[in-house]
């Protein structure tokens, strides 16, 4: 069974970021105070805990005096400005925490923001995913997940924080297929090209194409199905145990 579509929250296991953006009442308001780039979010997540992934909705102009974590962004409308670094629409970058910055936004930029706070960052200042770089060959999941061939994939990290925890880049694999699984991180995704499907828990599918964006959340259980190559960015918050 595939799941209708737009629906903000799917089931248990992975969010489509672009229907929670669309949709004014989904989510939760923050509650912190100050510039818009803090009170102007609605929170996909539950307080608590080193991730907070919200939808940011910005106009005109503002100051950060001090990021509090390392900050992936991604634009979903409009254009955003921090510092001298500009991005369009579907661009992303990471801001480094403890930094300080100008920004400015054209009317109704539509913004997706993920937070992970503790630990220092991996740069002293912006950090945009470059969408073209040069890929080196990296490790295909696990033989004993696979239901399908090996795949080829090849991956490029712009940003990883000191300790390692979280980081973001481009990611490319030929098809494959891989069995349900625990998710031991939480994953933010923008799919360049190609298609996967994931099938929950509850055995319910949720096929997502290119120019979607969905995190699937830490502690999920899902399967990975690709029958086209896949292009992807990718935010990845990983706890090192």
């Amino acid at each position: 069974m595939v799941a209708e579509r737009p629906v903000a929250v799917l089931p248990q296991d992975c969010i489509d970021l672009r229907a929670f953006v669309a949709d004014p009442e989904a989510g939760v308001r923050s509650t912190e105070a100050g510039d818009p780039w803090f009170s102007a979010r609605r929170m996909v997540t539950a307080p608590g805990g080193p991730v907070a992934i919200g939808a940011l909705a910005l106009s005109g102009s503002g100051q950060v005096d001090t990021l509090p974590g390392d900050e992936f962004v991604f634009v979903v409308d409009g254009t955003l400005t921090i510092g001298d670094l500009t991005l369009g629409r579907d661009r992303s970058a990471m801001l480094p925490g403890g930094i300080s910055f100008a920004w400015a936004a054209a009317a109704d930029t539509q913004v997706v923001v993920m937070r992970v706070t503790g630990g220092m960052p991996g740069a002293s200042a912006p950090v945009a995913i470059d969408l073209s770089p040069t890929r080196v060959p990296s490790n295909p999941p696990a033989a004993e997940l696979l239901l399908s061939d090996a795949p080829q994939c090849h991956n490029h990290t712009d940003y990883k924080s000191s300790s390692g925890k979280f980081s973001a880049g481009t990611w490319a694999s030929t098809p494959y297929h891989r069995r349900n699984n625990l998710y031991p991180h939480c994953e933010l995704m923008h799919l360049m090209e190609g298609s996967v499907t994931f099938e929950d828990a509850a055995g319910t599918a949720h096929r997502f194409v290119a120019d979607d964006l969905f995190v699937v959340l830490r502690g999920a259980r899902c399967s990975w199905l690709s029958e086209e190559d896949v292009v992807k960015v990718w935010a990845i918050y990983r706890p090192v145990e």
